[in-house]
């Protein structure tokens, strides 16, 4: 059955392709800090069940050490002049969209479809990890298109690739970071000592103060954490479901559905949110890495302050 080992199988092998190519890099001198960097991620992938929790714990602290001392940096030159992409850009058109709208309706279709996939009575795809294969292999079948399109050499998604991940950085592995600190905060408790501590800073019986801790704790955890998801579990059980549910009767679906949208106004305020904020800035080649939070940041205030509006609004209805 294709499951999750498969596909970080997958992303372990793209990993370990990206610590050779930059090994061999002549151009840039002391390159084996950052490829034993990605190495050390593509090992996180490839073996992580092997190495056990003490292992992982190293590992991690090693991959901290390295982006500490500046182990982690920019690639050397993309594989292609500004003068060729400028050439492939008036040639293909529109047609350069084709690989990235590919990406999305392949993933939505090969959900669905890996759902229904079975042999002798057996699922073919894991169905709690359909949408992760399908993306997995839209992802493939993309740099398929793409290489079929651009006409260029089977080595260049993995030399590009690397220059991308490069310009990202270390930022590259925070999600993955702080998805599991979420889920560490919520098994230690935090989210008891959160409601705890903003059941004596705010009234008893003020429904609008409870509304108030509950949007602006999610955006600020989600600012700290860099994932609304991770911070969902501590704000909703220190805050969201003892006040907002039990002790208001508030409607819990309406709850959860605003409190993470008012955590992912947090996710455009944040470097932390890395693969929203920082990715975008290293595509485009921007000088300053924080271009794109600063030009979210107002509609991040605007939004979260309409979700603290609408939360109180409909939770009670």
């Amino acid at each position: 059955m294709i499951g999750k080992p498969e596909v970080y199988a997958v992303a372990g092998l793209m990993f370990a392709a990206y610590a050779m190519i930059g090994l061999f890099d002549r151009g840039r001198p002391r390159g084996w800090k950052n490829s034993l960097f990605w190495a050390l991620l593509a090992l996180s992938f490839l073996g992580g069940d092997a190495l056990g929790d003490f292992g992982n714990g190293l590992l991690v602290i090693a991959l901290v050490l390295l982006a500490g001392i500046g182990g982690v940096a920019p690639a050397t030159k993309a594989s292609t002049s500004d003068e060729q992409r400028q050439a492939s850009s008036r040639r293909l058109g529109s047609k350069l969209f084709v690989p990235a709208l590919a990406l999305p309706i392949i993933t939505v279709l090969g959900t669905m479809l890996f759902k229904q996939l079975a042999a002798s009575g057996h699922a073919i795809v894991d169905p709690a990890q359909a949408t992760l294969v399908a993306l997995a292999a839209a992802a493939i079948i993309a740099t398929l298109i793409a290489l079929a399109l651009l006409k260029q050499p089977v080595s260049a998604p993995l030399h590009e690739g690397r220059r991308l991940i490069d310009s990202v950085g270390w930022a590259a592995v925070l999600p993955q970071m702080l998805a599991a600190l979420g889920a560490v905060f919520a098994v230690a408790g935090v989210g008891q000592v959160v409601g705890d501590l903003a059941a004596q800073a705010m009234p008893a019986d003020s429904r609008l103060a409870a509304v108030i801790v509950y949007t602006l704790g999610m955006a600020m955890f989600t600012v700290i954490m860099g994932n609304a998801f991770a911070a969902f579990p501590v704000m909703t059980a220190g805050i969201g479901l003892p006040l907002i549910v039990q002790h208001f009767g508030g409607d819990p679906a309406v709850m959860a559905a605003i409190g993470m949208l008012s955590g992912f106004c947090g996710t455009l305020m944040t470097p932390m949110a890395a693969n929203f904020n920082l990715v975008p800035a290293a595509l485009l080649e921007l000088p300053d890495r924080n271009a794109v939070i600063k030009a979210q940041f107002p509609t991040a205030l605007l939004m979260l302050a309409f979700n603290t509006v609408a939360l109180y609004v409909l939770v009670w209805r």
